[in-house]
Parts: structure tokens; C-alpha cells; sequence
């Protein structure tokens, strides 16, 4: 017995570590990986068929099983935007992973029970997804914040004689990161011959951004009915500018509510997982009283903590 729980936790040690040099890896090698994929559309077939060969199986198979469903669709969205250069099937794997490494280590930690297996399995599930919106959330508020940037130097690229294109090769190479990798992806887009509007098009779907979306429906509009089109992007430049400084006083007002409202309501979650851990039986003498009751506290906490958290973030939720 001794033998085998040092084999579980050996393996568990070397998941977690294997998980986190995976996303090490991966978060390091982004740009790279970025050029290398456009590249291949540029180079010759050989050099494709090739790479494809060093490709996983498992993880080709599950993606083109996946990846033609709606969900495997959304999937891959989510991963664009938050700009992770995973396949749909090592996303998949990823979790998987984590699923196998955190449930061994709660099984160990709380008592071998299956339970706490369960409890484990189901963090390690959360995980991954949780990573993904925090990385699309700051990539988000990071491209906000340097668009009004981009537009100036578009607007003045453009006033020099710059060509729609030539101004937008400007940002990739003068702007830094991630609006110039963005721009840096359509100008590669537009060069294997997919339309202006397209590539537009498939920025907006990787940066859902609502001023992103003026800007580009600006460009669209000025191409089909003409016009200055420095002008407009000035106008919209100083409007962008605008709400950008009162969306970072707005942030920077409302962020006590909502770190509190956060806080508060993981601090219950948090406290039940260490008591479950530490002393598991005085956990459940909840459930002396019968499992009706058992389930109405259950749902009058967890209605309260939800409601809580709901009402402090409509309160910081101010749209400008």
C-alpha cells in the first residue's frame, strides 16, 4: 500500500510539473509560432507536409473530429482571442491533464476519498478555462488601450500618401504588441490574397472590441463611398481617446467593489474546501439533519452568494 501511494504520488508530481512546462512553453514560443503557421501558406507544399508529419496523431485526430462541430468552433475562438497557440485537441489534452494531476493530488490530500477525487477533478477542469478568459481579458484592455496609438499613426500615415495597407504595415512594425501582431496577421492575410474586408473581418473576430469595431466599419464604409478617410479616423481617434480615459477612472473607482464582491464571494468556496481537506467529518455533520435539509442550506448559501456577487457587479458595472 505505502508502495502504491508513492507511485500515485509520483505521478501526480510529474503531471503537474509536464502541465506547467506545457504552458510555459507555449506562452514563450507565441510570436514564433505565430510566423511560422502564416509562413507556411507562403512556402512550398513540401515544407507543410512535412511539418504536419511531426505532428501529434492524437491530438490532429481529436481536432478535426472537433473542430467541425460548433463547439470545437468556439473552442478555437476562445484560444485566438486569448492569442494561446493551441489545437483544439491539446486544448482538450491540456485539460485532460490537469483533471488526471489535480484529482490525484485531492485524493491524496483528503483522505483517499473518491470525493475529494471528484472535487479535485472538477478545479483541474475549471482551471484551464479560467487561464483562457484571464488572458482575453488582458489582451483585450491591452489592445484598447493602444488603439488610439494606431490610429494616430494610421492617420498620419495616410496623410503622408500611405496607402490603406502600407499604413496598416506601419503598425505591425512600428506599434508593439498585440496590436502589431494583429495588424501583422492581416497584412500576411491580405498577402495569400484574402480580401481587405475579410482579414478586417477576422481581426474583429479575434479582438471583439466595440471601438475596434467603429474603426473597421469606418475603413469598409470609406472603401464602397469614398472620402477622407484620415479625417474620419482622426475624429474617431479622439473619440476612442476619450473613452479609454474615462473607462481607466471608471476601472480605477470601481475596482474596490469589485475585488470585494469577488473576494467575499470565494471566501465560503474556500473555507469548505480546507475544512473537507482538514476535517472532513465535521464538515458533514451538516447533513444530520436529513438530506431535505441538507439541500435547502445548501441552496439558500449558495442563492445568497450568487446574488451578492450578481448585485456588487451591476454596481461597478458602469457602460461609457
Amino acid at each position: 500500500m505505502n508502495m502504491m501511494t508513492t507511485i500515485i504520488i509520483i505521478g501526480g508530481v510529474l503531471l503537474i510539473i509536464l502541465l506547467i512546462i506545457g504552458v510555459f512553453v507555449s506562452s514563450n514560443s507565441e510570436r514564433a509560432l505565430v510566423e511560422k503557421r502564416l509562413a507556411q501558406y507562403l512556402d512550398d507544399d513540401d515544407k507543410q507536409s512535412g511539418q504536419k508529419a511531426q505532428r501529434s496523431v492524437i491530438t490532429d485526430w481529436v481536432s478535426r473530429r472537433v473542430e467541425k462541430t460548433s463547439f470545437g468552433g468556439r473552442v478555437a475562438r476562445s484560444l485566438s482571442r486569448a492569442d494561446l497557440k493551441f489545437k483544439v485537441g491539446e486544448y482538450f489534452m491540456l485539460i485532460l491533464v490537469s483533471i488526471l494531476a489535480t484529482g490525484l493530488v485531492a485524493w491524496f490530500l483528503g483522505n483517499r476519498l473518491m470525493i475529494s477525487a471528484g472535487i479535485g477533478a472538477i478545479i483541474g477542469a475549471i482551471m484551464p478555462g479560467m487561464y483562457v478568459k484571464s488572458q482575453q481579458k488582458k489582451r483585450l484592455q491591452k489592445f484598447n488601450d493602444q488603439l488610439s496609438d494606431m490610429l494616430n499613426l494610421m492617420v498620419n500615415g495616410l496623410r503622408a500618401g500611405y496607402s490603406t495597407m502600407q499604413a496598416m504595415e506601419a503598425i505591425s512594425k512600428e506599434l508593439p504588441a498585440p496590436i502589431s501582431d494583429e495588424f501583422r496577421r492581416v497584412i500576411q492575410e491580405m498577402q495569400i490574397g484574402i480580401a481587405m474586408e475579410a482579414a478586417l473581418d477576422n481581426l474583429l473576430r479575434r479582438i471583439p472590441s466595440e471601438d475596434l469595431d467603429f474603426v473597421i466599419t469606418a475603413i469598409n464604409v470609406q472603401r464602397e463611398v469614398g472620402g477622407n478617410l484620415s479625417e474620419i479616423l482622426d475624429n474617431i481617434s479622439f473619440t476612442i481617446r476619450e473613452r479609454v480615459r474615462i473607462k481607466g477612472e471608471v476601472r480605477v473607482l470601481t475596482s474596490q467593489v469589485r475585488t470585494s464582491g469577488s473576494v467575499l464571494s470565494l471566501i465560503p468556496f474556500f473555507l469548505v474546501l480546507v475544512l473537507w481537506f482538514l476535517n472532513p467529518a465535521y464538515l458533514m455533520s451538516v447533513t444530520q439533519g436529513g438530506p431535505i435539509i441538507t439541500a435547502a442550506i445548501i441552496c439558500v448559501v449558495l442563492g445568497l452568494i450568487f446574488t451578492s456577487y450578481f448585485i456588487m457587479m451591476k454596481i461597478a458595472d458602469i457602460e461609457v
